[in-house]
């Protein structure tokens, strides 16, 4: 078989095997009202006429863009009403991230000798940990930005920039340090091909809107006038898990970015971002934070194949493959649903479409196409609560009691009536 047939073989076979692992995943309660929920809501918002209207993690009912820019959000709204579930997010989030082996394929092709190694990597972008673990944690906005860069990495090199500015525009669209990815090629491109005024343009233009989302919309939509995540950076420090981190990045990669320094400079500042955040999942590979780091990564590889030699190409294929068994989310994703989880549904069912809800954070997944939808023990003016004693919610992951006592007063309180109660599963109607 052809090697462009095998390639798309292998998205093919990538998109459904994740769509259905992250759809799995969620109906057995692996996904949690943040982040998933979160999104669902601002799609189901959106859909109904809203714009992007959130219920944030304190109750305040706000715009999505008051935690996070990514406004790329909007344009799945449309497809809320074909299928109006959560499942459609992850299913979309995995299609769009398998699409991203395309333009690793064209711009290996165009840089390597034959197909074949090109085809190596576009496979060893498929099996790259931090791609598979962007389609197996949730759904997030900047997930759709790994690819989108990708198509931008390859028109860029060809120099094409219609296409790659109309690429990076909608990629700086989910989530506002994007632009500075961008920004990074832009330096990229006018040393590369010495065209310092275009480069610098585009460099300019795109930290500026990255400066404009994070400093100016972020903070204008935020309830307290500024991003809830600054709190990270209050402490910066380095240590050995951020090592292991950086490891973790490279070696499924062969080391190859590295023959390439030039190209990571659009690495740079999601990976500064993460090694310096006080936050211990913006340093693991199991997370979404990687995602506009991946395609710097992923260019440099091919450019540092390119310096090292085409069969270098196997090399990194192999290695992304060792790093797929070891790190990669396959066997690792719990998609189990036993008794438990049958309960948690018929639970669900109980509590109206239509209701204001404070749930624990694997239900609030599951609830969240709402207006109104708390994370519990916030109650606010919900109507039902649901509970799973054993799982708890985002916000008391660091402090159970909290959520412990709050649980005790709700059964006490004369306002409120048990209607459920199965395997640790519990729904309140306020009376």
């Amino acid at each position: 078989m052809r090697p462009h047939r095998l390639l798309w073989l292998a998205v093919s076979l990538f998109a459904a095997a994740f769509g259905v692992l992250s759809v799995l995943r969620h109906r057995a309660f692996g996904s949690g009202r943040f982040d998933l929920g979160n999104m669902t809501q601002a799609v189901w918002s959106t859909a109904q006429g809203d714009m992007l209207s959130v219920t944030d993690m304190h109750g305040e009912q706000i715009s999505r863009l008051g935690s996070h820019f990514d406004p790329i959000l909007v344009v799945l709204a449309p497809l809320w009403w074909l299928w109006p579930s959560p499942e459609l997010l992850l299913v979309v989030q995995a299609a769009a991230t398998a699409l991203g082996a395309v333009p690793v394929y064209w711009l290996a092709r165009a840089h390597l000798d034959g197909e074949r190694p090109a085809l190596a990597l576009a496979v060893a972008y498929l099996l790259y940990p931090p791609v598979q673990w962007l389609t197996a944690s949730d759904f997030h906005p900047v997930a759709l930005a790994c690819p989108l860069l990708l198509f931008a990495w390859w028109f860029l090199d060809e120099r094409r920039l219609f296409p790659f500015a109309l690429c990076a525009a909608v990629a700086m669209t989910a989530k506002e340090h994007v632009g500075l990815a961008v920004a990074g090629m832009g330096i990229w491109y006018a040393v590369r091909y010495r065209a310092p005024s275009t480069g610098l343009a585009i460099a300019g233009t795109a930290a500026a809107v990255a400066l404009l989302a994070a400093l100016v919309v972020v903070p204008h939509f935020a309830p307290a006038g500024s991003s809830a995540f600054e709190s990270r950076y209050d402490d910066p420090a380095l240590d050995g898990r951020d090592l292991a981190y950086l490891a973790a990045l490279f070696l499924p990669l062969g080391l190859l970015p590295l023959a390439a320094p030039l190209a990571l400079l659009a690495a740079l500042p999601e990976l500064g971002l993460n090694l310096l955040s006080s936050t211990i999942t913006q340093t693991s590979v199991k997370t979404h934070y990687a995602a506009t780091a991946t395609p710097a990564l992923l260019a440099a590889t091919v450019y540092g194949v390119e310096r090292v030699g085409t069969r270098a190409a196997y090399l990194v294929a192999a290695a992304a493959l060792l790093g797929a068994i070891l790190l990669g989310p396959v066997g690792r994703v719990d998609v189990d649903a036993g008794p438990h989880e049958a309960a948690a549904r018929r639970a669900l069912a109980a509590v109206p479409v239509d209701a204001p809800v404070s749930a624990t954070n694997s239900l609030g997944a599951h609830l969240s196409a709402r207006r109104r939808i708390f994370s519990f023990p916030i109650l606010r003016d919900a109507e039902w609560v649901a509970v799973d004693t054993r799982r708890l919610t985002y916000l008391d992951s660091l402090r159970p009691a909290r959520a412990r006592a709050a649980l005790a007063a709700l059964r006490r309180a004369p306002d409120w009536r048990l209607v459920f109660a199965e395997d640790g599963i519990l729904v309140f109607r306020r009376r």
